[in-house]
């Protein structure tokens, strides 16, 4: 489904909120290691999974962060409102891929690797950063996500090397080694993106 205008953009936000129970963070685990894949986490007090252990070292399920010197190739991903160009993504078993992202819709998109069980666990800890104002429509938030939104020290940030968040206009990169064949897909888990069609398949040759 593609969007030509702001306000298709904003009502189909504001539904996919609504659709959305009240969460509170303490309602929520850390999304995606809660369904024991792993990963894509906000941890306590060290942000949205931490660089120092964390749940990243159990992220072995869709692969690993890659390292600059072993990429075999770059693929560019053009998010836009609200579908990907290219729509799938072919990779191999053992590949280092970088992804070059560019933003070129007017709202706010991520892309985002992994499991369907773990971006289903992940929408819903983007639905409370929507609500809790941590991102809008086409912005980040990056001094709400500091701000402890639910007692004990527990902030939120989107720094998890297995996707990346980007406003409208902003390109960055992820480096990940596919090491071995599993069922993944690339997708923006802002509330309303992904029900609209905002993911697509990574097909292993």
């Amino acid at each position: 489904m593609q969007f030509n205008n702001g306000s298709s953009v904003k009502k189909l936000l504001a539904a996919g909120v609504a659709a959305v129970a009240v969460i509170s963070f303490s309602a929520i685990p850390d999304a995606w290691a809660a369904v024991g894949e792993s990963g894509h986490g906000h941890g306590a007090s060290s942000g949205h999974g931490s660089k120092s252990g964390g749940h990243h070292g159990s992220m072995n399920v869709i692969g690993e962060p890659g390292k600059a010197s072993d990429v075999t190739r770059t693929i560019t991903v053009v998010m836009k409102d609200n579908f990907y160009e290219p729509e799938t993504i072919s990779v191999k078993s053992g590949e280092t891929i970088r992804f070059k992202v560019i933003n070129k819709g007017e709202a706010l998109h991520e892309f985002g690797l992994g499991t369907a069980s773990m971006h289903k666990a992940h929408q819903k800890e983007m639905a409370v950063m929507m609500e809790h104002g941590m991102i809008e429509v086409d912005r980040i938030n990056h001094d709400r996500m500091k701000m402890d939104h639910g007692g004990g020290g527990h902030s939120m940030k989107h720094d998890d090397p297995n996707s990346v968040l980007l406003e409208p206009g902003k390109s960055g990169q992820i480096i990940w080694k596919f090491t071995k064949k599993t069922k993944l897909e690339f997708a923006c888990n802002i509330p309303g993106h992904y029900e609209s069609g905002m993911m697509g398949p990574v097909k292993f040759k």
